[in-house]
């Protein structure tokens, strides 16, 4: 009887050690990394004005083409291109372009007739706008995708300064009504604290096609997307992924910098947009993946922890202060960088929304090991 109890007293311990070092590690990335974002301010850079090319892929998206290329046709910038690659479209694409091209002298359109497949997904008509190019600037965003400002374009390219070759932009959901809308765009605001967090720390690992800036040389210098071209996705974070560094890449923070686009409507459609998205993941440089991998699994190790020792009625007072402080920081740094990005309408029940992703998340990543090991089979 006395050994058990000395062997519950230890694994009490053990239990309660373990969730002090998940505690720890989470503080240290809320401190050490988020609260960089949290209180970063976008240094004013006078705007050279230099020439941007707005590179746009477009695959039957007549109806995102006409609602949202007027903006971006309408810049207030004194020297760019849009350029938008037609891939094999089969609607009226091709007929809406051509009537904006005689309204619009700098809407440049390139038409790809079939699907070539050199590239998996937009990779190939991506190479194509960003080789046909005029100007030095790459700026890419999505058909469905509305700039925030007539800034847009000018706020992005001031990001841009002696050394720096990538700028990181954010490209936020609209807000509609239901809690799939909350949900995603929760997901969407706390991985790009995540990736404008580390940039800003030195350890820049992705950044988001809807919204994203680079200088062409780059692109060659790199060979293109050629490193994983056989992987669908990825024309945005792997590329990032392989040419960003501590010296070359900016973010921009501006509200009028942001592109807005509409999320998914269907729970199913995200899912699978979510396991495309992690499994694109597997493919960073593993330093990246063991920063990523550290902040999730403790993340996870914690709440199940805490929920687990509660349950069990032990150590609950310091489990409880443990709880209370990771929440502390999660509410005054969390808020902070989600203001930042123009999420304050989230910030009330975030901790809510942390926990159903951490669950669905997991079952992605599961789901995901189980699909690629029967594929293997």
């Amino acid at each position: 009887m006395v050994d058990l109890l000395i062997d519950t007293r230890f694994l009490s311990l053990a239990l309660l050690a373990l969730l002090t070092l998940m505690w720890a590690i989470q503080l240290i990335f809320y401190w050490g990394f988020f609260w960089r974002l949290a209180h970063y301010r976008t240094k004013s850079v006078p705007d050279s004005q230099s020439g941007v090319s707005v590179v746009i892929c477009a695959h039957n998206e007549y109806y995102h083409l006409k609602e949202n290329l007027p903006f971006i046709l309408d810049q207030d910038y004194s020297e760019y291109e849009v350029l938008v690659v037609n891939h094999a479209s089969d609607d009226d694409t091709r007929f809406l372009l051509q009537g904006f091209e005689e309204q619009f002298p700098h809407l440049k359109t390139i038409t790809i007739e079939e699907d070539l497949n050199f590239f998996s997904g937009k990779k190939f008509p991506l190479s194509i706008g960003i080789k046909s190019a005029r100007y030095d600037k790459i700026l890419l965003t999505d058909a469905d995708c509305k700039p925030a400002s007539r800034e847009w374009i000018k706020k992005m390219a001031s990001g841009f300064k002696p050394g720096v070759e990538v700028v990181l932009g954010y490209g936020p959901y609209n807000r509609h009504k239901g809690f799939l809308n909350k949900l995603i765009r929760y997901d969407t605001v706390h991985i790009a604290i995540q990736y404008l967090s580390y940039a800003l720390a030195g350890i820049p690992y992705m950044g988001v096609g809807r919204n994203l800036s680079y200088l062409k040389p780059v692109f060659y210098r790199n060979k293109g997307f050629i490193s994983h071209y056989q992987i669908r996705s990825g024309d945005d974070d792997l590329f990032v992924n392989r040419v960003a560094n501590r010296s070359n890449t900016a973010i921009m923070l501006h509200p009028g910098s942001f592109t807005y686009s509409d999320p998914k409507f269907h729970f199913g459609k995200w899912i699978t947009q979510k396991k495309r998205h992690l499994s694109t993941s597997n493919h960073y440089k593993f330093k990246h993946k063991i920063l990523l991998g550290a902040y999730s699994l403790s993340l996870l190790l914690f709440y199940a922890l805490t929920i687990g020792l509660l349950i069990g009625k032990v150590s609950v007072i310091p489990v409880l202060g443990l709880f209370l402080l990771r929440l502390f920081s999660q509410y005054f740094v969390g808020s902070r960088a989600m203001k930042q990005l123009g999420e304050r309408d989230l910030i009330p029940w975030s901790p809510f929304y942390e926990i159903v992703l951490l669950i669905l998340n997991t079952s992605v990543l599961v789901s995901n090991i189980f699909h690629k090991s029967r594929k293997w089979k």
